[in-house]
């Protein structure tokens, strides 16, 4: 059995860094076109260039997205992209459109191209017809089963990789293909452009009662028809490594540093813990699941791994997130005991917080003292994204990130 590459989202150049220090083997981000995260922050070619370097000198891979359903007025910038892409060397391209995939193999012919499960890759022949045409890896669609997953790998070649998400949010719609947000907003899912309307609360209308909205009722909030819960594999590693899967994939170019850190620090603790020793891996299941709800998610389940989903991976009553821990903000850089970071939610002086490393560790911590950028004291700090200056009772190191529990 051959360790699977563990992928993680990048949608900054900041959550970049993070990813790679709490455990990355690559990362995937977009640029500022043909991508489907247009509301990521995203990168320019300079801040592309810089993070690739960056991911490089630490040994980790980095894949960009250009993963549109294209049209034709989209193709007329296409060349002039991928030869940009080409001067910064990614590893990979990861593409769903035909047309794009035929432009990046005549601009990038040295770069590996694989395919996104836009492209609705769900049997071993459509994994052999992007072989032939010289695609390296084949992202599954996430509608497969592991028992699918375990064919398709008998019935391809051996260095045809197969890559998975195992964790993180859910379309509700076939492979990502959604009209959804372009019928009710103009803004097209497949694009970039998503306003996620399976996440909104709906009524039902008869057509000969214009007006009349009919409320479907699981409580008094309302009910959410199209909210599924989140995908989290964590108790299921040996099954996906059995399955044959080569790369391992986080979904979140949009989430925040603290989920990016949370999720690559625990999926990389379970992967090296199973490859160790499979008895290792068991007796830790339980502080793999506590950590991991220690990010936002909307309720976990196992998606299509194990058969068709049922009403139990739905969230009807309502469209908010679990949240545990808060996040504060990623330590830039430090003076003794006080940590310097921009905030990113409020916290007091007096309260405990948890200090978060790469290593493993979380490290429980008092804030004796905030001061602002002109040195000024503060019993507290209310302003998001400002600068601050934290003594704390326990040391922090540049990259660490601090949380606290939900109050």
């Amino acid at each position: 059995m051959n360790k699977p590459e563990l992928l993680i989202p990048a949608g900054g150049p900041e959550t970049l860094k993070t990813a790679v220090r709490y455990g990355a083997d690559a990362v995937y981000m977009g640029g500022e076109a043909f991508g489907l995260r247009a509301k990521a922050d995203n990168f320019t070619f300079e801040e592309m260039g810089k993070s690739i370097e960056y991911a490089h000198a630490h040994g980790v891979k980095v894949h960009v997205t250009a993963n549109i359903l294209a049209h034709d007025r989209d193709l007329y910038d296409a060349e002039d992209y991928f030869k940009e892409l080409r001067a910064v060397r990614p590893d990979a391209l990861i593409i769903a459109d035909p047309g794009m995939f035929t432009i990046a193999r005549r601009i990038c012919p040295e770069i590996d191209i694989h395919i996104s499960t836009q492209a609705n890759n769900t049997n071993s022949e459509t994994f052999k017809f992007w072989y032939n045409l010289g695609a390296k890896r084949v992202v599954a669609a996430r509608e497969l089963s592991l028992e699918e997953i375990r064919e398709i790998r008998k019935n391809i070649p051996a260095d045809k990789e197969i890559e998975c998400f195992i964790h993180g949010a859910m379309c509700i719609s076939y492979s990502g293909r959604c009209l959804l947000s372009n019928y009710f907003t103009g803004r097209d899912a497949n694009h970039g452009e998503c306003t996620h309307p399976c996440r909104w609360k709906y009524a039902v209308v008869e057509k000969q009662r214009p007006g009349q909205y009919l409320p479907v009722y699981e409580n008094e909030r309302g009910t959410y028809i199209f909210n599924s819960k989140d995908l989290c594999m964590i108790e299921h590693i040996p099954e996906l490594v059995e399955a044959g899967i080569n790369s391992f994939k986080i979904e979140g170019r949009m989430k925040t540093q603290l989920y990016v850190a949370t999720v690559a620090r625990t999926y990389r603790k379970a992967i090296d813990d199973y490859f160790e020793s499979p008895e290792k891996y068991r007796e830790n299941l339980s502080l793999y699941r506590e950590e991991i709800a220690k990010c936002t998610y909307r309720q976990f389940s196992t998606g299509f791994y194990f058969g068709k989903p049922d009403e139990n991976s739905q969230v009807y009553d309502n469209n908010t997130y679990v949240n545990e821990y808060i996040y504060l903000g990623t330590v830039a850089e430090t003076d003794g005991n006080t940590a310097i970071f921009e905030q990113k939610n409020k916290f007091f002086q007096g309260e405990k917080l948890e200090i978060m490393k790469p290593d493993g560790r979380n490290v429980a911590a008092e804030v004796l003292s905030i001061k602002d950028e002109e040195g000024n004291s503060m019993e507290s700090a209310p302003h998001p994204k400002q600068k601050l200056f934290v003594n704390l009772s326990e040391p922090a190191e540049t990259g660490d990130i601090l949380r606290i529990k939900e109050r």
